[in-house]
């Protein structure tokens, strides 16, 4: 009896769900292999501002209750503010750099566009592998704003809307990092400095992080120019879903900006991203 001989099976095809799925595979293996230096950079500006603000002032006699007697600490109005910022900075900072470097300096983007993708995914994977990265940030800022305060200056804090957290922390990743692949592909690098003295430093200072929306009543002007700053949306949303005592803004306004804002930014940032690779 003769035996039949089987031919070998045809190669694996690549397809775009699973040239995309190795991707991000590529990217967790690098923030796995980076998360020390990754949670650091987290966690030192937050925990120094919580250790001052909160810790410090306080023993020095001159950090009496943010709200006066009885009312909030500062910690409690810091803790939303501290979390959305790290969101945003950790996932604008995750995609400009990486992404300049493979645009000017590596030249790295090629090989990226050789993958049988359709470079408009590319963009999509830096977004969403961003946007994890500014998640992370977020989560862990939680415990840094909990467990360092003085005596008496516990933020008071709870969920009082899951799905509004959930979304405004998801959203908000998401819009930072389409922000950041934007600014990515239209800075040029020997200006990258100007990204911090005209956009991080204002947006962070001027995005209700020390403050709620509602305290810049008094300023008219510019609680209105604060509109433009996503971080304003996000700090603000997560001031309803953890500290929703404190007066915040509407939750329809902050959530059509954090949604809609990242429908235009990902749209925008996705077409110039495409253009800087074919061009």
């Amino acid at each position: 009896m003769s035996s039949q001989v089987l031919p070998p099976p045809p190669p694996a095809r690549a397809t775009v769900p699973r040239t995309f799925a190795a991707m991000m595979a590529r990217e967790a293996r690098v923030m796995r292999k980076n998360f020390l230096s990754t949670f650091l950079r987290v966690l030192v500006q937050p925990v120094m501002f919580v250790f001052v603000f909160a810790y410090v002032l306080p023993k020095l006699g001159g950090g009496a209750m943010a709200g006066g007697p009885g009312g909030p600490t500062f910690s409690t109005i810091l803790l939303p503010g501290l979390v959305g910022s790290s969101i945003i900075m950790q996932a604008m900072m995750a995609v400009i750099f990486p992404l300049m470097m493979e645009l000017n300096w590596q030249k790295s983007i090629t090989d990226r566009a050789l993958a049988p993708v359709p470079v408009p995914l590319l963009a999509v994977q830096k977004i969403i592998a961003a946007a994890l990265q500014g998640l992370i940030g977020g989560l862990l800022v939680f415990p840094a704003v909990l467990f360092i305060h003085a005596d008496g200056q516990a933020p008071s804090v709870h969920v009082g809307n899951w799905p509004v957290l959930i979304v405004v922390m998801v959203a908000g990743s998401l819009l930072s990092a389409a922000g950041g692949l934007l600014l990515g592909t239209l800075l040029n690098p020997q200006k990258v400095q100007m990204l911090f003295a005209l956009v991080l430093l204002p947006m962070t200072m001027l995005g209700c992080v020390y403050y709620p929306w509602s305290a810049l009543a008094d300023i008219r002007w510019l609680q209105i120019l604060s509109l433009v700053n996503p971080l304003v949306y996000v700090s603000e949303g997560l001031r309803t879903a953890l500290t929703p005592g404190i007066d915040h803004m509407p939750v329809w306004a902050f959530l059509l900006a954090i949604v809609g804002g990242t429908v235009v930014l990902s749209w925008a940032a996705t077409r110039t991203f495409t253009k800087r690779v074919l061009t």
